[in-house]
């Protein structure tokens, strides 16, 4: 698949390939909805919790006598059909999270950076630094895309380049519909939702090579088991 790489102006400056295992996949919405789910239910704290009877603090003794006063029958105040008492099977703290196949994750991550692909919706966009990390810089090179909406840079791997990336995250922590991932930390949901994604160039080929290596370790691990 071949696209057109563009200046931080706007303008195309040439042309490059994109890799088709990477870039070219058939859509499968089953396993992009079943990869969201799961990076969202990793996020939850489940730290919500209630207390039961035996939790709340009160006496155990009997607020009035079993019989002779014409009311129902209570056996302490932490029951819950009173107020202050406890609750009947309330939230306690758990886990949420649960493990994907590292398979199925690799290529619903492909899937999505395809299904940008083939909308239109992903640019390439050539490798660019934003001085002492100013958000208007920042914003000024995205406003010349028309970048106004829930947008994600994928960003190379850091390497020699951390104060450069820094200062580009620093540039962007005051865009809330900016978010900027890298190439061996890409989400799903962040991928699927993105209403422009913008991909560095030496991310692209960092991107193909990362997957591809993957792809071609499981092809020859194959191989030596038949």
């Amino acid at each position: 698949m071949e696209t057109a790489v563009y200046s931080t102006g706007g303008q195309e400056l040439r042309k490059i390939n994109l890799d088709d295992a990477v870039f070219g996949l058939n859509i499968n919405e089953d396993l992009l909805w079943y990869a969201i789910n799961n990076e969202l239910a990793n996020k939850r704290l489940g730290t919500a919790c209630t207390k039961d009877r035996g939790e709340v603090h009160g006496s155990n003794t009997k607020p009035y006598k079993q019989k002779g006063t014409g009311r129902a029958r209570r056996g302490d105040k932490k029951s819950p059909l009173l107020v202050g008492g406890g609750t009947v099977f309330g939230p306690k703290p758990r886990d949420f999270s649960y493990k994907m196949p590292k398979q199925a994750k690799r290529l619903a991550i492909k899937t999505a950076l395809s299904l940008k692909a083939h909308t239109d919706t992903l640019k390439v966009i050539e490798d660019f630094d934003v001085e002492n990390g100013k958000t208007k810089n920042l914003y000024g090179i995205l406003n010349n895309f028309g970048a106004i909406e829930r947008t994600v840079i994928i960003l190379n791997e850091a390497g020699k380049d951390i104060e450069r990336i820094n200062m580009l995250k620093r540039a962007g922590n005051n865009i809330p519909w900016l978010s900027f991932l890298s190439v061996t930390r890409l989400r799903v949901h962040d991928l699927f939702y993105g209403r422009r994604i913008f991909m560095f160039e030496t991310a692209v080929k960092e991107v193909s090579e990362f997957y591809s290596a993957h792809q071609k370790r499981r092809n020859t691990l194959r191989g030596v088991q038949a």
